[in-house]
């Protein structure tokens, strides 16, 4: 039980990590000044409203930030071919022991599995008053 759900919850965060790996998003960030007004993660950030008088000015005091975090494009899939020898040979010799531990004893066989003893008529003990001390 305890084995089962380790081994699901591994393979869930495994899962995981290769998802998230090769998701990309950005970060948008509007700054009036040096003050941070939004951030937003994957829509537009949204304005301080400055940007009316900085047309009057020609002169910003706002700026944009956008960072974008890329995901891995490739996901590297390795076949056992790819492997050097000595690496091919260790690991097959690794599986066929751990496969062939896993054998199970041969089936015994009882030869007295099915003999039922003879009732007792009386207890012979008793009736010779022989008892062991």
């Amino acid at each position: 039980m305890l084995k089962q759900l380790f081994h699901k919850a591994f393979s869930i965060s495994l899962a995981l990590i290769v998802l998230f790996s090769t998701v990309s998003f950005t970060i948008e960030k509007h700054y009036c000044g040096d003050v941070l007004v939004d951030v937003s993660v994957f829509a537009e950030a949204e304005k301080c409203g400055m940007e009316a008088m900085e047309l009057a000015q020609k002169k910003s005091c706002c700026k944009d930030e956008i960072d974008i975090v890329e995901g891995q494009d490739e996901l590297k899939i390795s076949s056992f071919e790819d492997l050097e020898f000595k690496h091919q040979q260790f690991l097959s010799a690794l599986i066929y022991s751990y496969i062939n531990g896993f054998e199970s004893l041969p089936k015994q066989t009882i030869p007295h599995k099915d003999y039922s003893p003879p009732n007792l008529v009386a207890n012979i003990q008793i009736l010779d008053q022989v008892f062991i001390i």
